[in-house]
């Protein structure tokens, strides 16, 4: 009689391995891919790409923790673990100031609620290493921390996001290493055919104002390009569409918070915003927006509560021409990232994007028209009421007449340009996406050639 090995549930996430110099933690996570594959652990779930809180300034490059979730065999607990654990270490830039690499293992069927709510709060505020070791110590998790270990605070977070809300994928490509550090090599127009053809449900390919592309890295990292989109299929699809002109060593299908906006938190009042927590605020603008360094521009709204400064800097491109003309009495509603206060300088919300919910007349007073012949009035002086040149006659009870001017702006939703928004991100394809949204179906989530 065949014997049925026990499984059992194992969560692994891992952070913080990589530096402005090299690596990176998905490139980690293909490898242990690959790898646990080996092992004939079976996956339950795609890779997990969580992105955190891009405000905190400890952060790494891109803010992304890895969570793989696999069955395996209770006798392979331990070889697996070690097998992590090894991979983890020799793919990290430990030599690199301020790369702390952190991995948790957690065994269970389900996640639980105060994890969740754990990976919740480092999305969208701050957290702490001593909190996420009591809670791994809570549930009889294991923690491997190398150096200072803040990367288990990453770990703990991407386990406890099963993104079971909105969610995207990303496939990404990776090159061989001895290519890392030099200009990627891909075809550019097949990158913007690839973006014309799977438009809208794939996402953030190319800046078509600035004929550039976005899904290239330009630092010395392993990625050789990743794609976003609403399913694994289309991400895979545009995938064999874009043309390479050097080798692929492997790549990866992920499941993402990416492009959700599940950083932003929504807050009532101004006095509720909270340095490096990114927001959702409604108020009215209190003081006209103004350029600054000729680039930027600032504004300032206003609640119950108090006020605050809104900025649109000019990589936002078509965001800051918007709020560039917002005028006193408009209402507003601001998304972005709070900036700590530094000098004289109050907190400032970055703006990512904003919603235009109300705006006001835009008037200018121009002198009345004469009676007789339609030829508008000249003062005569204050209090001295106006005169028609034309037919010499004059007007003691008239006053200055409000004449509409059209606003160049209108109430909706205004997003930074694709080249400055963040990985998380939503951009504006995905809200027309969200009444149809496509069934998704897995495809292989991995590949070697």
């Amino acid at each position: 009689m065949r014997t049925v090995m026990p499984q059992v549930t194992l969560h692994i996430g891992f952070d913080d391995t990589d530096s402005t110099r090299k690596g990176c933690t998905t490139y980690i996570a293909a490898i242990l891919v690959e790898k646990l594959h080996e092992l004939n652990a079976r996956f339950i779930d795609y890779p997990n790409l969580i992105r955190l809180n891009p405000n905190v300034p400890w952060k790494t490059r891109g803010n992304g923790a890895l969570c793989l979730r696999v069955k395996v065999p209770e006798a392979d607990k331990t070889r697996l673990r070690e097998m992590v654990v090894d991979t983890v270490e020799r793919h990290s830039d430990l030599g690199s100031r301020g790369t702390d690499p952190g991995i948790v293992f957690l065994e269970r069927a389900s996640i639980p609620q105060s994890i969740r709510q754990f990976a919740s709060n480092a999305i969208t505020g701050i957290v702490t290493l001593r909190e996420a070791k009591r809670i791994i110590s809570e549930f009889h998790g294991e923690a491997v921390g190398f150096k200072q270990g803040r990367g288990i605070i990453g770990a703990l977070a991407a386990i406890g996001e099963p993104l079971e809300k909105d969610h995207t994928y990303e496939i990404l490509a990776y090159r061989l290493p001895q290519n890392c550090g030099t200009k990627r090599m891909v075809n550019d127009e097949s990158i913007f055919r690839m973006d014309k053809a799977t438009a809208p449900l794939t996402f953030n390919n190319v800046d078509l104002d600035k004929r550039r592309l976005i899904i290239t890295p330009r630092g010395p990292d392993p990625i050789l390009f990743g794609i976003r989109g609403e399913t694994a299929d289309i991400v895979k699809k545009a995938f064999d569409m874009v043309k390479t002109l050097e080798p692929v060593e492997r790549w990866v299908v992920f499941r993402t918070n990416q492009g959700t906006d599940a950083h932003l938190k929504r807050v009532r009042t101004l006095n509720e915003l909270e340095p490096f927590c990114p927001a959702i605020v409604k108020g009215t603008v209190c003081k006209n927006p103004t350029l600054i360094r000729g680039r930027h521009a600032i504004f300032s709204i206003e609640d119950e509560s108090g006020s605050v400064d809104c900025a649109a800097y000019e990589p936002t491109g078509s965001l800051r021409k918007v709020v560039q003309q917002l005028i006193v009495g408009d209402k507003v509603e601001a998304y972005g990232g709070v900036k700590a206060p530094s000098g004289h300088h109050a907190l400032t919300v970055n703006l990512e994007k904003v919603r235009l919910l109300n705006l006001i007349p835009l008037m200018t007073y121009q002198n009345p028209i004469c009676r007789r012949c339609g030829k508008r009035l000249k003062s005569m002086g204050k209090g001295q009421g106006y005169r028609c040149e034309r037919c010499g006659l004059r007007y003691d009870d008239l006053k200055k007449v409000g004449v509409d001017i059209k606003r160049e702006i209108r109430k909706g939703l205004f997003v930074a340009a694709t080249r400055s928004q963040r990985h998380l991100t939503k951009p504006l394809s995905r809200y027309w996406l969200e009444k149809r949204r496509q069934r998704r179906e897995m495809v292989d989530c991995w590949h070697f050639p």
